[in-house]
Order: C-alpha cells, then sequence, then structure tokens
C-alpha cells in the first residue's frame, strides 16, 4: 500500500471501550437502601414508604441527577444593582437550583413534619430529605432552615399565624417579591458576625427599638453578617444586641406595606463545595426586625433551630456517605481487574464493607433522632433528653466521619472518582461542611459536655438508651463501661472532650446496630469500632468478617 494512501475505516478506529461501568442511574434510591427501608419501619413510618419509593425514583432519576450537576457548575450570581443603579439585592440561579427546590418543597422537606403532625412524621421527613440531599447537597440549606425555624417562630403565637401558612405551603417560588404575594416562603438565618463565628455573644450587630420595644414589636438593625445562607430566603432568624442584650428577630425580605426592607447584600462566599447554595454577607443599616421573645434571650429563642438544624447536618452527612457507597458498590459489582469483578477481590470487599458499616452506622443514627424528635413533640421527656445530647454527639461524630469515608469511597473508583464527569469529587467538597456548619467539631463537642452538666437527666437518658442493648455483644458491654470509668474522671474534661464524644457516639451506634442490624453487620462494628480490632485506615476489618454480606446489603 502506498504510505500516502488513506487507511481504511477500520484501521482508523482506535478501540472498542469496553469494562466501564455503566452510570448508576434509573433507579429507586430507597428500595436500593435496605438500612434505610429498616430504619423507616423500626422508627413509626412504615406508612410513608410509598411517598419515600416516590423520592427513591425520582432521586435516582437521570434527569434528577444531571440538576444537581448543572446546579454546581453554574453557581449562583450576585446583581447587587440593576442597570439603571438601583439596588435590588438579588441573586441568580441555574434553572436546574430552582428544579431541585420545586421538588424538595412538593415534597415537603422544608415543613411536613409540623404541617401535618403524626406519629413518625419527623422519621418520614428525615428519611426523604436524606434520599433528596444525595442529588445534591447545597439546596438543601434553606430547605434545612425553613424546617427548622418553625419551633423560634412559634415562641411568638402571633407570628406563627401570620407566616406558619406561607412556610407549610407546598409551591415554591424563587422570586424576590412580597410572600403573600407568593403564596409561600422560606426561612434563612443570620447570626455570625466576621469577629465572632461561633461566639454568637460577640456580634455587635445593635437593634434599636422603634416603638417602645418588646415582644412583636419593630427594631430598626443597623451591622454586617458575615455568613447569611440563602439569601433569596423571605425572612430571616437573625441575632442583634437590643437594650436588654443578645436578642433574636424575625427580618423579612418585605415589609408589610409591600416596600423591600433594607438588606444590603455585600458579596457571595466562594466556597470549597455547597457551590449551588448562595451563601452571602449581608449589611443591615435601619433594617426592620420583630423581636421574638424578650429582649436578652436571642439564643434560647433559637437555640431550638440550631437543634434541628444540627439533625440536618447529621442526615447530610449520612446522606454523602450514602452516596458513596452506592457509586463505590456499584462500581466495584461491574468493574474486572486481574480477572475478577472488583467485588469479588478480597481486599476491596474489605474496604466497600468498612465503608458500608460506617454509612449504616449513620443512617440507623439519624433515624433513631428523629424518632426522638417525634415522641418528645409528643412530651415525652427521656426522648427530649435523648434527642438533646444524642444530636450534639451526632453532629459531632457523624459530620466528622464524612471527609475521610467519602475520600475512600472515591479511590475505590480509581481515576474514575476523581473526574467531575463522576458525582465523587463533588461529595467528597461537599464532606467537610456539616461539620463546620451550626457550629465546628469543638463546639459540638463542649455542647455534649455542657448538656452533662446543666441537665444530668440526659446522660441517664443515654444509658437508658444504650442499656437496651445489654449483654448482646460483650464488646458492647465492654465499651459502654469504659465510657462509665470516662464520664467518672471530671479532671480535665474539655481537653478530653473529643474522645468522651468519640465513645459516647459509638457507644450509641453500637447499640443501635446490635438490637436493628444484621448480624454480620453488628459483628464486624463492634469488633471494629469497640473491640479494637481495626486498623487506622478503611478496609482494616478483621479476619472472620462477613465482608460479602454487607457488601451486598449495601449494593445498589
Amino acid at each position: 500500500m502506498d504510505l500516502l494512501e488513506r487507511p481504511a475505516a477500520s484501521a482508523r478506529g482506535t478501540h472498542e471501550v469496553a469494562n466501564q461501568t455503566p452510570p448508576l442511574a434509573g433507579y429507586d434510591l430507597y428500595e436500593a437502601d435496605l438500612a434505610l427501608r429498616e430504619a423507616v419501619t423500626r422508627n413509626g413510618a412504615a406508612w410513608a414508604e410509598p411517598l419515600l419509593h416516590e423520592i427513591g425514583e425520582r432521586g435516582g432519576s437521570a434527569e434528577a441527577i444531571a440538576w444537581g450537576f448543572e446546579a454546581n457548575a453554574n453557581p449562583p450570581k450576585l446583581k447587587v444593582f440593576d442597570r439603571f443603579g438601583y439596588r435590588i439585592d438579588e441573586v441568580e440561579f441555574h434553572p436546574s437550583y430552582h428544579r431541585l427546590m420545586e421538588a424538595a418543597v412538593g415534597f415537603g422537606f422544608h415543613a411536613s413534619a409540623w404541617s401535618e403532625p403524626k406519629p413518625g412524621a419527623h422519621v418520614a421527613r428525615a428519611s426523604g430529605f436524606y434520599l433528596w440531599s444525595q442529588v445534591e447537597g447545597g439546596h438543601g440549606c434553606p430547605i434545612s432552615m425553613t424546617h427548622a425555624s418553625i419551633p423560634a417562630l412559634r415562641a411568638e403565637p402571633e407570628l406563627a399565624r401570620a407566616w406558619e401558612p406561607l412556610v407549610f405551603a407546598r409551591r415554591y417560588d424563587g422570586a424576590l417579591r412580597p410572600a403573600a404575594q407568593k403564596g409561600s416562603a422560606l426561612v434563612g438565618m443570620a447570626m455570625t458576625e466576621k469577629q465572632g463565628g461561633s461566639d454568637v455573644r460577640a456580634n455587635t450587630t445593635r437593634a434599636t427599638p422603634l416603638e417602645g420595644g418588646g415582644p412583636l414589636t419593630p427594631y430598626a438593625l443597623v451591622g454586617h453578617k458575615w455568613f447569611c445562607s440563602a439569601p433569596m430566603c423571605d425572612a430571616f432568624l437573625v441575632l442583634a444586641q437590643a437594650p436588654g442584650g443578645l436578642s433574636c428577630f424575625l427580618v423579612p425580605r418585605f415589609l408589610p406595606d409591600g416596600s423591600k426592607n433594607v438588606f444590603n447584600l455585600q458579596r457571595l462566599k466562594d466556597k470549597l463545595g455547597n457551590r449551588s447554595n448562595a451563601s452571602s454577607e449581608v449589611e443591615f443599616d435601619g433594617t426592620i426586625g420583630w423581636l421574638i421573645a424578650q429582649e436578652g434571650r436571642g439564643v434560647p429563642a433559637i437555640v431550638e433551630m440550631v437543634n434541628f438544624t444540627r439533625l440536618d447536618c447529621i442526615i447530610g452527612s449520612a446522606a454523602g456517605m450514602r452516596q458513596a457507597v452506592a457509586q463505590a458498590t456499584h462500581h466495584a459489582a461491574h468493574r474486572v481487574a486481574f480477572g475478577k469483578r472488583l467485588a469479588e477481590q478480597p481486599l476491596m470487599q474489605n474496604v466497600l464493607a468498612d465503608l458500608a458499616l460506617e454509612s449504616e452506622a449513620a443512617t440507623v443514627l439519624f433515624a433513631r433522632l428523629a424518632r426522638a424528635c417525634d415522641r418528645a413533640a409528643a412530651g415525652d421527656a427521656h426522648e427530649a433528653r435523648l434527642k438533646r445530647i444524642g444530636t450534639a454527639l451526632g453532629k459531632y461524630w457523624v459530620c466528622k466521619r464524612a471527609p475521610g469515608h467519602v475520600a475512600e469511597a472515591l479511590e475505590c473508583l480509581g481515576g474514575n472518582g476523581y473526574v467531575e464527569e463522576s458525582i465523587m469529587p463533588r461529595l467528597y467538597r461537599e464532606a467537610p461542611l456539616n461539620s463546620i456548619w451550626e457550629g465546628s467539631g469543638n463546639v459540638n463537642a463542649l455542647d455534649v459536655l455542657r448538656a452533662m452538666s446543666k441537665e444530668p437527666g440526659v446522660l441517664d437518658s443515654y444509658f437508658t438508651e444504650v442499656g437496651a442493648a445489654a449483654g448482646a455483644d460483650a464488646r458492647l458491654d465492654a465499651a459502654a463501661a469504659a465510657l462509665r470509668r470516662e464520664l467518672a474522671d471530671p479532671s480535665e474534661a474539655e481537653r478530653r472532650a473529643r474522645r468522651i464524644v468519640e465513645m459516647m457516639a459509638l457507644v450509641f451506634q453500637g447499640s443501635l446496630l446490635v438490637v436493628q442490624s444484621p448480624a454480620p453487620v453488628a459483628d464486624a462494628f463492634c469488633a471494629s469500632r469497640l473491640g479494637g480490632e481495626w486498623g487506622h485506615a478503611y478496609g482494616t476489618l478483621p479476619r472472620g468478617t462477613d465482608v460479602a454480606a454487607i457488601v451486598a446489603r449495601a449494593t445498589p
């Protein structure tokens, strides 16, 4: 053949693409999650299964998965002025962000536990939020804050009567206009400032009474908030210094006469992850807010909101871990290396099983805490105490585990997991967020100590809960006894806070798993996390672990 002759078409081809994992799409997230399905039934929300299947099918659809990618590839844009120079202080989002929000509000993740109270309502809502958060985490911020705002609003019944019908509506409208015209509302919060961070008592934003002061009266706020997430919400709970001390205010974007409230957006944060969600700096300059509760009672007024958003941090981290496990196990079930599927390779089985254990432990914990929310609302004092301490220790531990967990799951996909076309880089960037939002690790560890010292009954409730599993596993019993010894020594408690909270979280998770989960899962968790038969990285489960059963249980 002449060297200049054009080769035949078949010779110009590269090679047939083979041994690539098919996309994980077109499946039911709920159906594929055995641990969640069991937890939903066990915690009193079996009635919600038809809706959870609907959420799962929607979340596993190619369309919804595409929304998540598009919302993150096209982050929000701040528009401070219009073309004529008037301040508008709006944030523009990609249409896919709005589609995610429409679904979340339509399913009721923002308010259903309050608008339709019944046994298991918080469990059902938490489970749905967990499923939908696997699609995309950033848009969950305004959804979570709106859900958590209701207890704070109810501290002032008149405010609640005015705002609850708007908040409960399942119609999402992302436009910046009066909530009454939209017929729906979302609620955010603005607490932290440059100089204080988690130390909100260091806030310098001032609130001056305009009509004598007192509950439900207007105040003029002047100051700057360093982090105001979801600035396109319709109203915000804001902390500011009133004459009587740090106080909580409801600040709407529009005033009752339909005019815009002063809400000057300075910039949007350029964040590591959470790219679809707008986090802003906002300046108040005579901004009108209405006092909630009494002056000087700002922290107690907003603390219940914080507790519910902390539970959503646990749920969000659990969702990220579950999606990471689903991606890793799906990949391993299809990818062949050295003559066998990855899922059949003993060492890969150990890694996947270890990741699945961490994910399931997080799932059963958030579901149990959601049940505590349901029962606390019904007046159960034990459940209220368990919710109090369990949320703080779960926020510390589950959120702290997420980044390393997702990194290991990403590695299971190798180079394919490191590229943006896979969801893994987004999961990895998102993973540290929940450990920071609503108080970093140290803040939550110290909160556990505070709860035990100021509310002694919470520790009794914790050990009552753990005691339900007594005798089920010797390693769990030994760990619980070691924890009691650790707590009996009050010396240097603050310095030891992380160790104490870690022990409490692991014993709590172990007690739930030995009662609720299959033997291979409970045995492996107790052997590794409580019995010391574990290394320093995932994939170091001890010999005798039924890794195949654990992996099969977690594979979609």
